[in-house]
């Protein structure tokens, strides 16, 4: 009787489970590279996840500017309402903020231009608008 020449270590009863094609014609079994899948996967969550994060710092700038805008107006609001005025503002006209020389506000309807001649030595500090809430925006 002759041996078999074969290694029994490399002979399976079950071919169809082993990780590599067990003769010729068996198709090409090529192991997954499990770290270009990870990195590829990792890319792509890195890309969504610095796009939102993005997107949240926009938003996070522009509520920060609207915060500034409303602070702004608070405080020239409280400098109006400290001002000395003749008179009962309404909402949506423009106004006239100045400063008297001992550190006093006045609130006026005259612009500097409609002053004239008798401008009295104040100095001229900003437009303002009566807003609906009654804050004051300043005029650009």
């Amino acid at each position: 009787m002759t041996e078999n020449p074969i290694d029994k270590d490399k002979v399976t009863e079950n071919p169809h489970s082993l990780p590599y094609a067990h003769h010729v014609g068996s198709p090409v079994v090529k192991p997954e590279d499990t770290g270009k899948i990870k990195g590829r996967a990792m890319a792509a969550m890195v890309q969504q996840t610095d796009k939102q994060l993005g997107q949240i710092y926009q938003q996070m700038q522009v509520l920060a500017e609207q915060a500034k805008d409303i602070q702004k107006r608070v405080e020239v609001s409280e400098k109006i309402y400290l001002a000395e005025m003749g008179f009962e503002p309404l909402v949506n006209h423009l106004y006239h903020l100045y400063e008297k020389p001992d550190g006093k506000y006045v609130l006026s309807m005259l612009s500097p231009q409609n002053w004239g001649r008798s401008f009295p030595k104040w100095e001229y500090l900003s437009a303002a608008r009566l807003m609906a809430d009654h804050t004051w925006e300043l005029e650009k």
